[in-house]
């Protein structure tokens, strides 16, 4: 008996040397591994969902194998999608006679080339005056969201991975990196939340005809207050316009309150209390209507007195805009929110200020701006136009790094400028904004577009509205396309500050940035390639590490 009460208590011990996660099974390192394991409501809904959907899917797929004749009679209302299905069978056995036709068809002189672009001009205002326009911006909306919601969800299964992935276990330590899954599945579930929220909110705006009725109770606010009538549109637009931003405020302040107060400071970033909040709302709130309401105007009366060509000259009015906004928001609007100050003399300074003299940058003003008074998050940055260009430095990026490191990131900023990205990004804006106004001009004047909605006049900043719903598809991809060329612009300016001699700081400083700020450390490869504008930490630490890129040669 004795012998037997001796060797019990050795049991556990044995379970206890092969602990699942840390060094110690009662670690804080295991109690945050099993936080970011565990899988909760939310979790559940979602994979119901999933379950739901493929439940659903199979279920018609059996239906249209058994009943597929018997349908079109049993719901008429979907007779035309029973066609279209019908005939892709049809379609796709006939894609090689379609290649010859498109192959015959492609011009070879400009006569031809311009009498294809007449039949196709004509085939597409026929569509237009065909074309379902509510149902199919409702087809769109949902299609964005449910391709999009997949994205969230394969991206929070990363977020629960407790293994750090072999290329970033020897320098990301496992404590850090479970923090930042915690701190992405947080803003992962608010994300999901609020998404799934706006898309009710905007088909419900979109099948009950929400956009006219405001339009309307407007418009017979205005004139019944002021006496002016239908034909003051662009004042009705203005009106709106202020009414609307105010409304989305309302209905998005929810989830800004929760992000800032519950999910920032839940992981020891956010540094605002609810009065500076507030006026930071209020701010905003004021600036838009005082900025925002004399560009809508603008761009209204250049749409009304230009006729069919207004394209090109709205856009060369927001081009103007948008290089006016360039200059005076960092001069004259962040400082309404955020202190800019000198950066101090000292060896930062010194270091910063030789590097802008190696390279020839016309370094006007170098400042620290007080980041942390809201966040801990940190940044760096680089404006200005022509001769007079500025640095600036958050102070949080001061405290969580290096003179080295630091300098490392500006010389990895001033390779944007070396570079040409800035103009690069800006030439890419200003194509896509063309191609938005030119296509806005093909639509604007469509009246079964405003009848789709339930409007019976046809105020332009509503068709813009009712165009920006369309546009969703052609937007989604130009969105993607600028986060490509974003990515290589990052991959470009990584590697100038390389050449400059940065290398080690420049990889030490990314991978403290990545633990100080959370960041994602594992992402889905499919979420990263459509959202981020950034590459993920691994694929820089690759570029930056690749020999092929020699050490030193700026």
């Amino acid at each position: 008996m004795a012998e037997a009460t001796d060797q019990t208590p050795t049991r556990p011990k044995a379970a206890a040397a092969a602990p699942k996660f840390g060094d110690d099974p009662n670690s804080a390192v295991d109690a945050q591994a099993a936080l970011v394991m565990r899988k909760g409501f939310l979790d559940d809904v979602i994979d119901g969902i999933q379950m739901g959907l493929m439940a659903i899917i199979l279920i018609s797929l059996v239906l249209v194998a058994v009943f597929s004749d018997s349908l079109p009679v049993l719901y008429p209302a979907l007779k035309p999608l029973y066609a279209f299905v019908g005939s892709i069978p049809s379609k796709l056995t006939r894609l090689p006679e379609y290649a010859l036709i498109v192959k015959d068809g492609v011009p070879t002189t400009t006569d031809e080339a311009l009498l294809l672009m007449a039949a196709f001009s004509s085939w597409f205002d026929q569509l237009l005056s065909s074309l379902p326009y509510k149902e199919c911006v409702l087809v769109f909306s949902w299609a964005i969201y449910l391709w999009e919601a997949k994205l969230d969800v394969r991206q929070r299964e990363r977020l629960h991975e407790v293994r750090r992935p072999a290329a970033i276990s020897a320098f990301i330590p496992r404590q850090a990196y479970l923090e930042a899954n915690a701190y992405g599945l947080d803003k992962s579930s608010l994300s999901l939340v609020r998404n799934a929220f706006m898309q009710i909110q905007t088909t419900v705006i979109i099948f009950y005809n929400l956009t006219p009725w405001l339009w309307y109770v407007i418009v017979d606010a205005v004139e019944d207050y002021t006496g002016y009538g239908p034909e003051y549109e662009i004042t009705h637009s203005v009106v709106y316009f202020i009414a609307v931003t105010l409304i989305s405020t309302v209905l998005s302040l929810p989830f800004d309150l929760y992000s800032t107060f519950v999910v920032e400071k839940k992981h020891g970033f956010n540094k605002q209390t609810i009065g500076l909040y507030v006026t930071d709302m209020i701010k905003t709130l004021l600036l838009t209507a005082l900025l925002g309401g004399p560009i809508v105007a603008a761009f209204l009366w250049v749409i009304i007195k230009t006729g069919s060509q207004f394209y090109f000259y709205a856009w060369a009015l927001m081009a103007a805009v948008q290089l006016l906004a360039i200059v005076i928001y960092p001069t004259f609007i962040q400082p309404l929110f955020n202190k800019f100050e000198p950066l101090p003399e000292g060896e930062l300074r010194n270091e910063i200020e030789a590097l802008a003299s190696r390279l020839n940058f016309p370094l006007k003003k170098l400042y620290v701006v007080d980041g942390s008074k809201r966040s801990s998050h940190s940044n760096a940055y680089v404006f200005g136009f022509l001769k007079s260009k500025r640095i600036v430095i958050y102070d949080t990026l001061i405290n969580q790094c290096t003179t080295e490191e630091i300098v490392a990131i500006v010389g990895h900023e001033l390779g944007h400028w070396k570079k040409n990205h800035i103009l690069r990004m800006l030439t890419a804006v200003q194509i896509q904004t063309f191609v938005i106004f030119y296509a806005f001009s093909r639509f604007v004047g469509e009246r079964r577009m405003y009848n789709s909605f339930g409007m019976d006049t046809m105020p332009v900043l509503v068709g813009l509205i009712f165009f920006q719903y369309l546009y969703q598809p052609l937007d989604s991809l130009l969105s993607f396309a600028t986060n490509v060329l974003s990515r290589a612009h990052e991959f470009d300016a990584d590697a100038f500050s390389k050449k400059l001699g940065y290398s080690k700081p420049l990889a030490s400083a990314l991978v403290k940035l990545q633990i100080e700020n959370k960041g994602i450390m594992n992402p889905d490869p499919l979420y990263s390639a459509y959202h981020y504008s950034h590459p993920p930490l691994v694929e820089r630490l690759n570029a930056i590490n690749d020999p092929d890129v020699a050490p030193k040669t700026e």
